[in-house]
């Protein structure tokens, strides 16, 4: 048996699947409240096409929730979202307890003082050393506002590195917070390995992953942005978790870059979709090209 039958979050996250919600359809795609490198607003569209027509009523899980931008722009029943990155999730956690609170507390921060190299550091270095968990959380967001490029990264001791981003003027996401509030009420939220979104899966689920993409070329991975590198054995665990969820009739929808090798990993999926997407995490704009991407599909049996 599982460790997590017995834990208050997967009680919680089957309570939130059985329970019955109704909200109105979006209009438009709706942003995130963190810049996020990465993130999947561009494919919203094509991930949504890809969802039975059922999932109204179901229940999505994002084993790598990220910005949580499909999340935002999917219409579940509720939902499930895990994250490898802890400072993530007791971000979202208190926006999702107190949003009211947490962006009165996080708006001082959006100053033209703050707005500076010296100060940028100086506020990094307290986030790296403060054990207060909201003033943790609003450091978070100020340093993904003001931060390099939406980068998410930390060393090998969990030292958070991000470079100062010398923005004119950062904007401060308070719509898209009190938005993802909104939403967050039907989504239950849990830091950890991404096994655990499929130990919580239910049948009538969807399993939507986003794990950190197999880098293109040595110079282009971005996979530690929980502290710890996304491996290729780690590309093979969620292989293996999507196939095991298969078997118990829960359909599971992978994203990653189209490669060769990626094409051999996914290779017992049901089905593979190729998508070109415009990516900015070069520092160089002239080679900031659309790249081939992939979504890989694992149909419940």
């Amino acid at each position: 048996m599982s460790l997590l039958s017995s834990s208050p979050i997967l009680a919680d996250s089957k309570k939130l699947a059985k329970k019955k919600s109704f909200k109105q359809p979006l209009k438009s795609i709706v942003k995130s409240p963190l810049k996020w490198a990465g993130g999947k607003r561009k494919l919203i569209i094509d991930i949504e096409k890809l969802i039975p027509a059922s999932s109204s009523r179901s229940r999505l899980i994002e084993p790598f929730v990220g910005g949580g931008s499909v999340f935002l722009n999917m219409q579940f029943a509720n939902y499930f979202l895990v994250d490898s990155n802890p400072d993530l999730i007791a971000l979202f956690t208190h926006i999702k307890n107190n949003h009211t609170q947490f962006l009165k507390v996080a708006e001082r921060l959006f100053s033209i003082e703050n707005n500076q190299a010296s100060q940028y550091y100086e506020l990094r270095r307290e986030f790296n050393a403060t054990p207060h968990s909201l003033r943790r959380s609003v450091l978070f967001l100020y340093l993904n506002r003001h931060g390099y490029n939406g980068l998410c990264r930390y060393n090998s001791k969990g030292i958070y590195n991000v470079p100062f981003g010398r923005y004119k003027k950062p904007y401060f996401p308070s719509t898209e917070i009190a938005y993802f509030a909104q939403r967050a009420v039907d989504a239950a939220l849990v830091a950890g390995d991404f096994s655990l979104a499929f130990d919580a899966a239910l049948p009538s689920d969807i399993i939507y992953c986003d794990p950190p993409y197999t880098p293109i070329n040595e110079t282009s991975s971005f996979t530690a942005y929980s502290g710890q590198g996304f491996l290729y054995r780690d590309q093979q665990r969620l292989v293996k978790c999507a196939l095991n969820a298969q078997q118990k009739g829960i359909t599971s929808i992978v994203s990653n870059h189209d490669l060769p090798v990626t094409r051999e990993l996914y290779s017992k999926a049901d089905k593979i979709i190729s998508l070109n997407v415009a990516r900015s995490i070069s520092c160089k704009g002239q080679v900031r090209k659309p790249c081939a991407e992939l979504i890989a599909i694992y149909k419940g049996c």
